[in-house]
């Protein structure tokens, strides 16, 4: 089991932090002396959250305060909110996401659902938090990718699945592709700058948590599984196991900049923590740089001048 390092005076701000992987990652860091700030859309479901984990730790300390990664006004009001308080952020985890809608819908911005909520909102958070990441003494940002990005295309002259006929796990692939260069992007800007920044990306392999439900029941009045779900031959794991590569990409003194991570075990779906594959359409560099200006030009967010 993965020991999450000493984390006392730190600030950590997790997306996605009332259910799953988002829920778990917020419990061990904030049990290791984190500040901890849950991210979530609906603040009834982050303040059960935040109850169960102080009923563990009644020393935490862990705020909640509401955010849509899929509208980006709210992206900004919670992002000026952090900015008004002033307390540099030592780790921001890009967690929350959405998996596989059964049809194509559209963010609060018109954006395809899963590249708006899993790419172009985190993006536009991570970004917006540059000023208070940059002002800790060694600030970290991980960001939640997926076994599926090896299975993902970005295509830029159709970001959105206007043209296409829209494929949930095809559309999710690519989203999640875009975390994951996002997060090397990030580590390439980093180094390019001199900042004392670490990004980093992970992926749960097959972790049983909501999001293989959640997405797919948008729009049905009943709960639905995603297809994938369905194969029971597959390995799986618990939230616990399935969280410990973020852990480590958020938290372990050995995880590097631009490093991947995942379970090492069978298929790379379960087991212990290792250094991931990461496929060759994260590896150009110039793709990478050119998915990162695509989303400043989407998301109107731009690295503020006093960064640059």
């Amino acid at each position: 089991m993965y020991v999450v390092p000493d984390q006392t005076g730190a600030l950590a701000v997790i997306t996605g932090a009332n259910s799953g992987t988002g829920k778990e990652a917020a419990r061990r860091i904030a049990g290791a002396g984190a500040h901890v700030v849950l991210a979530v859309r609906t603040p009834a479901k982050g303040e059960q959250a935040r109850a169960e984990i102080l009923a563990e730790h009644p020393e935490a300390r862990i705020d909640v305060r509401r955010i849509d990664l899929a509208d980006l006004a709210s992206v900004e009001e919670f992002a000026d909110g952090l900015i008004s308080d002033g307390t540099p952020i030592d780790l921001l985890v890009n967690n929350a996401g959405v998996m596989a809608p059964p049809t194509r819908m559209t963010t609060a911005d018109n954006f395809e659902l899963q590249m708006g909520s899993n790419f172009l909102g985190p993006f536009a958070l991570t970004v917006r938090l540059l000023p208070l990441l940059l002002a800790a003494q060694a600030p970290r940002v991980a960001t939640m990718s997926s076994g599926m990005a090896d299975y993902g295309r970005i295509r830029f002259d159709d970001l959105q699945w206007e043209r296409r006929r829209y494929s949930p796990y095809r559309s999710y692939a690519q989203s999640k592709l875009a975390d994951l260069m996002l997060a090397r992007q990030l580590a390439a800007v980093s180094a390019e700058r001199g900042w004392n920044l670490l990004s980093t990306a992970a992926h749960p392999g097959y972790t049983r948590t909501n999001l293989q439900t959640a997405g797919a029941s948008l729009g049905s009045d009943k709960p639905r599984s995603a297809p994938l779900t369905s194969l029971s031959f597959l390995p799986s794991q618990a939230v616990g196991p399935g969280t410990e590569p973020l852990l480590y990409a958020a938290t372990s003194p050995d995880a590097v900049a631009g490093g991947y991570y995942g379970p090492g075990g069978r298929f790379g779906l379960v087991g212990p923590t290792t250094t991931a594959r990461v496929t060759k359409r994260a590896l150009d560099p110039e793709t990478n740089a050119r998915l990162w200006r695509e989303a400043e030009l989407l998301t109107g967010v731009t690295l503020p001048a006093p960064v640059a």
